[in-house]
């Protein structure tokens, strides 16, 4: 294992954002929904464990899709753009599900008001030594996190309809959690997992070396950079993919968020049974200077993955650049047991669908 596979893996197969499984008992929750069902058939389309959930309403003929987001670390350093790519997250979540983001409620939990708090790279030590962090009031930081809220919900076209707040929070790290829901627009509901040897990836978006949070834990960089919020891509990128899924050739999607490029392709191969093949060089960026680990695993705001026939591409490609956004097809679904990360002819990374009991044994050690 190289730094970056041991990073990537030990985010795909230890932490529990990506293994929420080994936390949460999913098959007492799917009994209950079994029994539920009973009560209401049909009425649950997809979840728990996709992207987010789709539902019907009984009696209503539309389908709906809900997700749940949290982004709490990031609210240390940046409150604000913590709160907005929280928000954004979430929202990019029911996109890729085939939907239309439309109503959001949040949650807040911090110190009380009055209690000072510091915002910045060293916020976490509780004590400034970088010269750039602020010192401000719990509250102070609250505002902040309400603007990013409401800045994106603006940008994106979506309500706020309530949500819930706490002082009670004795933690250094706030509470930072939205809720998102939306109406399904694409034919079908999309799914995350890959459906055919021989599909295409298309990556519709730019990439950029914000939201290193795989690679700073991982000891590969210094200095832990959140995503930042961007709002007007993020509303280019939403329109873009919709005007995708209205090609009808979408067969699978998958938001870019944690571990980026890298967790979104081999959760897609490894979910349906195959295996994936990128060229990171293919990969549209924001700013020069990328690193090969960087574009694999970052995790900048504003993208969305999605596959489609060979056949299809040309088509959805033009949809996606109808919209004036950068989109290129960067990789192609495979009948391996294993996802290939290249750039300009040098392997990146190597990530098995299984890795052995020794590679887990290693990974559990980070």
């Amino acid at each position: 294992m190289n730094p970056v596979e041991k990073a990537l893996m030990h985010a795909l197969f230890v932490h529990l954002h990506h293994n929420i499984d080994k936390a949460i008992d999913f098959k007492a929750i799917e009994a209950l929904n079994e029994k539920v069902g009973k009560l209401f058939p049909n009425a649950l389309a997809v979840g728990p464990g996709d992207d987010a959930a789709a539902f019907k309403f009984p009696g209503l003929k539309e389908t709906f899709v809900g997700k749940m987001e949290s982004h709490c670390s990031p609210g240390v350093p940046r409150p604000y753009d913590a709160a907005a790519t929280g928000a954004g997250g979430a929202m990019r979540d029911v996109v890729a599900m085939g939907a239309r983001p439309l109503f959001l409620m949040n949650f807040i939990g911090t110190k009380p008001l009055h209690e000072k708090v510091l915002v910045g790279p060293c916020g976490f030590s509780g004590a400034c030594t970088c010269g750039t962090c602020v010192e401000m009031t719990s509250g102070e930081r609250v505002g902040l996190m309400v603007k990013g809220l409401g800045d994106m919900c603006r940008a994106m076209d979506v309500f706020i309809v309530g949500g819930g707040f706490s002082t009670s929070f004795s933690d250094v790290v706030p509470a930072v959690v939205v809720a998102v829901f939306g109406k399904l627009v694409a034919p079908k509901v999309l799914t995350k997992p890959a459906k055919a040897a021989g599909d295409r990836f298309i990556l519709i978006g730019r990439t950029g070396s914000d939201g290193n949070d795989t690679l700073y834990r991982a000891g590969l960089v210094k200095t832990m950079k959140p995503a930042v919020a961007l709002f007007r891509e993020e509303r280019k990128v939403m329109d873009a993919t919709l005007a995708a899924f209205r090609t009808g050739k979408i067969k699978s999607c998958s938001d870019l968020g944690a571990a980026g490029i890298g967790a979104a392709v081999c959760e897609s191969a490894r979910y349906g049974g195959f295996g994936a093949r990128v060229d990171l060089a293919k990969v549209p960026l924001r700013e020069k200077g990328l690193t090969p680990e960087e574009i694999l695993i970052c995790e900048s705001q504003a993208r969305m993955s999605v596959q489609v026939a060979e056949r299809d591409v040309d088509t959805v490609l033009r949809a996606v650049r109808g919209e004036g956004v950068r989109a290129e097809v960067i990789g192609v679904i495979n009948d391996d047991d294993q996802e290939v990360f290249e750039h300009k002819g040098k392997t990146v990374a190597v990530i098995p669908n299984r890795p052995s009991k020794a590679v887990m044994a290693e990974l559990r050690k980070v």
